[in-house]
Parts: C-alpha cells; sequence; structure tokens
C-alpha cells in the first residue's frame, strides 16, 4: 500500500485552534490529537466517532485490531491504516450494516514539543522509518519495529525551523509590501486610461459636431458650385468669357510684338555693319584701277547714300517699351473683369433681396433645387464636368477629411482603451503594474524570456535567431497539493496563478509553441525553472509578489485543473 503524504499546514491548523483547552483535558490515548480529545473522555466504554451506534470496551483502545469502521478505535496504531475511500471492507469483525468509511482521524498525533505539532498518516507507524520531517519527537515509532529508535530531534529541527520561517516571514512581508505597491501602480493606470476615455468622449462629441457642420458646409458650397454656368479661361459670366478670350489674344499680340522687335534691331545693327563696311571700301579703292566690277559697286553705294531715311524715332521706341512691361500704368487691369463670380442667373437672383425672409428663401432653394435638376438632366452644363473643382470646395473637402481622421483616430483610441478596462488583469489588476516587465533566465544554451502578458522568447546564446515561445492569451487558477510547490519555492501553498502563452513559432514538425507559466509568490520577479513537458509545450515556473496574500474568491477567473 502506498505511503499517504500530508503537509504540515493542513494539519497544523485545527491542531492551533485545539492547544488552549489542551492543558485541562485528561491524559489522551497514543495518537490523539487536542481537538479529537473529547470522543475519548469516558474511562470505560469508546464510541465510534463515525459510527454513534458502535460502543467498544475501553480495552479495545489501540490493541492493534481495526473495530471501527472509521478506524477512529486505533488511533495510535496501524491497524486501520488500510481504510480508505477507495479500498474494500475488512471481511472479519464486521456487523451487518457497517460498511468501511473514511478515516475519522488525520493520522497519528505527534506532540513534536518545542517545534510544530503535526500529524504522521497511519501507515508510517510503526515501519521502522524515523519520519522527523513531520513527527520530530520519532513518537510514531514507539513500538521500535527492527530495534529502530527515534531520537527526539524537535528542539533543533524547531530551533532551525523558526530561523527559517523568521526569514521566510520577512520575505514574505517584503513580497506582500511589493505586492501592495504594485496594486496601488495598476490602480493608477486603470485610472489614466479610465480618464482618457473620458477625455476622448467629452473629445469626440465637438469632432462629431464639427464633422457635421464642415459636412453640411460642404454640400452648401458643392450646391453653390453646381449652380453656376460653365467657364471659359476666365472667371465670371459673359462678361468673364469675353475678358478672358480678350486677354488671351492681347498676350499673344505681346508676345509676337516683343518678338518683332527683336528681329529689327537684329536687322538694323546687322545694317549699319555693312554700311560700314562699303564705306570703308569706297574710301579706300584705288580709282585709277581699271575694274568695272568695283566702280559700278562704289557707283551704286554711293546712289544709296544719297536717299533719304527716316531717323529712327526715339519717343515711339519708349513707347513700345512701356507698353511691352507688364506692370506698366496702360496695362489691362484683369482682375477687375474677373473678380467677381457671377452666374447667368446672378440678376436673377439680385432681385431676392427685396422679397420678404420667409418668401426669399423659399425662392433661394427652389430656383437652385430647378438649376440642379435642369443641370442633372442635360438641360445645362454641369460646372464641375470640365474646370478643375474650385478652391473654396478644395478647401472645404480639406477641412472636412482631416476633421473625419482625427475622429476616426480618437474612435480607434477609445475602443483600444475600452478594450483594455474589459480584460483581466489578474486579482485586483494587479498585472497591470507588470505589464511589459521582461524577467530572464539562463539556461545551458538558451536564455529564456518572459515579458508578461506578452510573449514567452528562448534566445541562443550562440548565435542566430530567437524563437517566439507563445504570445499571451489569458490568466488561469489552478491549485496544487499543499506539499507539491513549484519546485521547492514560492512563500505560499496552494492556488497558484497561470498565465498562458500559445500560437508561438511553428515547431518543425510538431505544433505551434505554447508556455504555461506558473506563478507562486516571492519577494521579486524571477524565473526558476524551465521544462519542455512535451515536444515545444514548456512549463515556467516563475516567483513574483504579484500573488501574494491573494485570498479565495479575489479572482472572478474560475479555478482550472491542472496535474503538476
Amino acid at each position: 500500500m502506498g505511503t499517504q503524504r500530508l503537509s504540515p499546514i493542513a494539519l497544523l491548523l485545527p491542531l492551533l485552534f485545539a492547544s488552549a483547552n489542551a492543558a485541562s483535558d485528561p491524559p489522551r490515548p497514543r495518537g490523539v490529537g487536542p481537538e479529537f480529545a473529547k470522543f475519548y473522555k469516558d474511562a470505560a466504554s469508546f464510541t465510534c466517532i463515525s459510527n454513534p451506534s458502535i460502543k467498544l470496551d475501553i480495552a479495545r483502545l489501540n490493541d492493534d485490531y481495526c473495530d471501527c469502521p472509521d478506524g477512529s478505535d486505533e488511533p495510535g496504531t496501524s491497524a486501520c491504516s488500510y481504510i480508505s475511500p477507495l479500498s474494500p471492507p475488512q471481511p472479519s469483525r464486521v456487523k451487518i450494516g457497517q460498511f468501511n468509511e473514511t478515516l475519522a482521524l488525520p493520522g497519528f498525533y505527534c506532540k513534536n514539543k518545542g517545534h510544530i505539532p503535526s500529524y504522521v498518516p497511519f501507515t508510517n507507524v510503526n515501519d521502522g522509518v524515523c519520519d522527523y520531517e513531520l513527527c520530530c519527537d520519532g513518537s510514531e515509532e514507539w513500538e521500535g519495529v527492527g530495534g529502530v529508535k527515534c531520537e527526539d530531534r524537535c528542539a533543533k529541527i524547531g530551533k532551525e525551523w523558526k530561523k527559517q520561517d523568521e526569514a521566510r516571514q520577512k520575505s514574505l512581508s517584503a513580497a506582500n509590501r511589493r505586492r501592495k505597491e504594485l496594486v496601488t501602480e495598476a490602480e493608477r493606470l486603470r485610472k489614466e486610461v479610465e480618464d482618457r476615455i473620458s477625455t476622448l468622449q467629452t473629445q469626440m462629441q465637438g469632432q462629431e459636431m464639427k464633422v457635421a457642420a464642415l459636412e453640411k458646409n460642404l454640400a452648401e458650397i458643392e450646391r453653390a458650385e453646381k449652380g453656376k454656368v460653365v467657364r471659359a479661361a476666365g472667371k465670371g459670366g459673359k462678361l468673364g468669357v469675353l475678358s478672358g478670350l480678350a486677354k488671351e489674344r492681347i498676350q499673344e499680340l505681346t508676345e509676337n510684338m516683343s518678338r518683332v522687335r527683336g528681329e529689327r534691331d537684329t536687322a538694323r545693327s546687322r545694317i549699319e555693319e555693312l554700311e560700314g563696311i562699303l564705306r570703308r571700301f569706297k574710301e579706300e579703292y584705288n580709282p585709277n584701277f581699271n575694274d568695272e566690277g568695283v566702280k559700278r559697286a562704289v557707283k551704286a553705294w554711293e546712289d544709296y547714300a544719297a536717299q533719304e531715311r527716316p531717323a529712327p524715332d526715339d519717343a515711339r521706341d519708349r513707347d513700345l517699351d512701356e507698353l511691352l512691361k507688364p506692370d506698366s500704368e496702360s496695362a489691362i487691369n484683369w482682375e477687375e473683369f474677373e473678380g467677381e463670380e457671377e452666374s447667368d442667373v446672378d440678376v436673377l437672383y439680385q432681385f431676392e433681396a427685396y422679397l420678404p425672409t420667409p418668401l426669399r428663401t423659399w425662392l433661394d432653394a427652389k430656383l437652385r433645387d430647378l438649376r440642379v435638376l435642369l443641370i442633372e438632366n442635360g438641360i445645362l452644363a454641369d460646372p464641375h464636368t470640365d474646370t478643375p473643382e474650385s478652391k473654396a470646395v478644395t478647401d472645404a473637402r480639406s477641412q472636412l477629411s482631416t476633421a473625419t481622421q482625427e475622429l476616426n483616430n480618437d474612435r480607434s483610441e477609445l475602443t483600444k482603451h475600452q478594450d483594455d478596462l474589459s480584460k483581466d488583469y489578474g486579482p485586483d489588476g494587479v498585472f497591470r503594474a507588470l505589464k511589459g516587465q521582461c524577467v530572464e533566465k539562463d539556461s545551458g544554451e538558451y536564455t529564456y524570456e518572459h515579458c508578461i502578458l506578452e510573449r514567452t522568447t528562448q534566445k541562443p546564446k550562440k548565435g542566430g535567431g530567437n524563437t517566439g515561445m507563445g504570445n499571451f492569451v489569458r490568466i488561469e487558477k489552478i491549485s496544487v497539493d499543499d506539499d507539491l510547490p513549484v519546485d521547492g519555492k514560492g512563500l505560499g501553498s496552494g492556488e497558484r496563478y497561470v498565465l498562458k502563452y500559445e500560437n508561438g513559432q511553428h515547431c518543425w514538425n510538431g505544433p505551434s509553441r505554447s508556455t504555461q507559466v506558473i506563478l507562486a509568490c516571492a519577494e521579486k520577479d524571477e524565473i526558476w525553472k524551465i521544462v519542455e513537458e512535451e515536444k515545444c509545450v514548456y512549463r515556467m515556473e516563475m516567483g513574483t509578489p504579484a500573488v501574494c496574500g491573494i485570498k479565495e474568491g479575489e479572482h472572478a477567473a474560475p479555478p482550472v485543473h491542472n496535474e503538476l
């Protein structure tokens, strides 16, 4: 039969409640704890604890034979150690109507003076082994089976335990203080999110009103622009079309005049150069040289020079210079003709000013609707078909686009913060204060990194890329046996919080990597152990003050069973 081990912490609590009255109780039978002494006060008989209908003579108490179905008549022996919820009934000494049930007593009671009282499983009583971790006084081996004698080591063990407990309590106090700091920081961070949400909601109300106003403004400007006639290069109505054509023609004439004048000046310069050559030729030729060609050339020059030619008119050139200047006083101010944006129906609209306000509003709407209807049916030209969008429409559209983008950005941020408030950050939201903080541990060829509520990573020390071991998905709570603390570490026992990381880098010929990080109470954040339980499925054991001093029910998430 396997040996049943019970944690001293689990067995200690009921003893502490009963210790106050222990001094006044009569002597108890061997193996009976103070909280069960009331069942053993009768000096003549004994009643089975879970079966009060069964009464035994006091001589059958601790006679190394199991008489009670719950084993309560053998608190100081191992005679009833076989009793468990799964074992069959004992064939002998079981009366009709009796049934085998759970042991009524937690085990053999060890007083352990100088240390902590405790219980030893009945299977350990007189088994020839000194169980000092539970029974430091050695009293469970009272029979001396095989000559074994267990000395009382409670003074030494108690002193060492007390020393360790003082250090443990000091560390636990520091861990609890650190957890309070983390909770305070988490509350501050949550308050920041709540305040930001409130600010965004107020800000968005104003932005929604602004967007609505800009949408209305754009629609009005587009409607007004749509009611205008198609224009030529100039602005305005018929006058604008005419001025635009005139402006283009005058510009063309001005450019040609400037070009012709330049060509004239070039030709004049060349003529003066040629006249100078001929003049020197006449003065320097030899009249005695009998060359008819030369004589005819000289004669032709003399006839050319004798002709009267008008002298250059400097005044006209000055006037021409003035006309060709773009900023001259004689230049036409085209803005006077292009400044007013008027349509062919402007004259019709002008008489609205003389009408009563209600009638003017009604008539304006009807006229604009009529013009839009005529444009949509192809009777009037759409001013936006061939002409670029006006600056007024472009500016209005740009303002609306900017305001809409700002509103959408705030909506996105608001959704992100609202989702953040609904997320599970553990008991008291404490993990909010640790989110994103990374803890590393060297382990052989790799360094393992845990960034809380974000990811777990395996980093090779000899180069190469990092391997993602999982991304955070949720927080769970599990229960473990009191005598199975995480790798022997942790300042508390019982409940453990687990951070689940999934969908990591795909494992060759296997699943995507995943990690469960089991958290236990510790004074500081530190990774204790990393184990690959299955292919690409990792278990990381870590200490943190964030889970210290948590009471049952503080976390909303339901416990998740996990075999550790």
